[in-house]
């Protein structure tokens, strides 16, 4: 039934529930999965007063991206390969995950997407946002959401 699942992964103990619930759909369908690894973009720098608050150089944020990509998608990896299933990791910065992921399983033509919730209600979900929401609304495949 699903050929290739998307898994988008945040780093979180939550996202390691999708990526199991992943795994158990691809290897009884011998499906194949991409995961996804949504890096910040740099921001603007915010000052207070005249002293920069939390600027990273360009090549130190790069390189924190890269270490999260490698801790990240390599759990994916891992599981894949002990579930005896065909992955690919990819690492995309950009500003707007849901966007990002809702992109991504539309290029690799994706069939299933897998990803965690980290169930923000109220005003936390309202200014934080809900990027899950965001996909499901969005999604033209479909979407399990694992909490």
């Amino acid at each position: 039934m699903y050929k290739h699942i998307l898994i988008p992964t945040d780093g979180s103990k939550l996202s390691g529930r999708a990526i199991e619930h992943a795994m158990t759909i691809a290897r009884s369908m011998g499906s194949r999965v991409t995961g996804l690894f949504v890096a910040p973009a740099p921001t603007p720098l915010v000052f207070k007063g005249l002293v920069p608050v939390r600027h990273l150089q360009p090549d130190q944020h790069a390189a924190l991206n890269v270490k999260a990509a490698e801790r990240y998608l390599g759990e994916i990896e891992a599981a894949a390969q002990a579930a005896g299933v065909r992955c690919e990791g990819l690492t995309v910065e950009d500003e707007f995950p849901a966007e990002t992921i809702l992109r991504i399983a539309a290029k690799h033509k994706c069939d299933l997407i897998v990803m965690a919730s980290h169930g923000r209600r109220g005003m936390a979900g309202v200014l934080l946002g809900s990027e899950t929401q965001k996909v499901l609304v969005q999604a033209k495949v479909p979407v399990l959401v694992c909490r």
